[in-house]
């Protein structure tokens, strides 16, 4: 790996760059709340070559929210179905707008 590999590294938000005791201090959470979180499927940390979990930023993002719910009275179960369905949205969402796009440069190309 050269140099200019690890520096394009810093601006994937899918690159495992975070261990947990990293994760939980940034979150201001406990392991097991991260732990839950993977159990319910939300997010699955990639592990290193000794087995220790890594998240991304992007998997961050997701557990802060997960944590804003359950802070809120959510139980994690329902803030993990919530927050897959906000997604599911969000991507429905974004195909909508793309065929819409299409649809109207084809009608305008007519």
């Amino acid at each position: 790996m050269t140099a200019d590999d690890s520096f394009n590294r810093l601006d994937d938000d899918d690159y495992p760059a975070y261990t947990m005791g990293r994760a939980t201090d940034m979150l201001g959470t406990t392991q097991s709340f991260l732990r839950a979180l993977g159990e319910a499927r939300l997010i699955t940390p990639l592990r290193s070559e000794g087995g220790h979990r890594r998240y991304s930023r992007y998997q961050l993002r997701i557990a802060a929210r997960a944590r804003e719910l359950v802070d809120q009275g959510t139980p994690i179960d329902a803030a993990c179905r919530i927050i897959i369905l906000e997604d599911q949205l969000e991507e429905a969402q974004r195909i909508n707008t793309e065929h819409q796009r299409t649809a109207s440069q084809h009608t305008v190309g007519i």
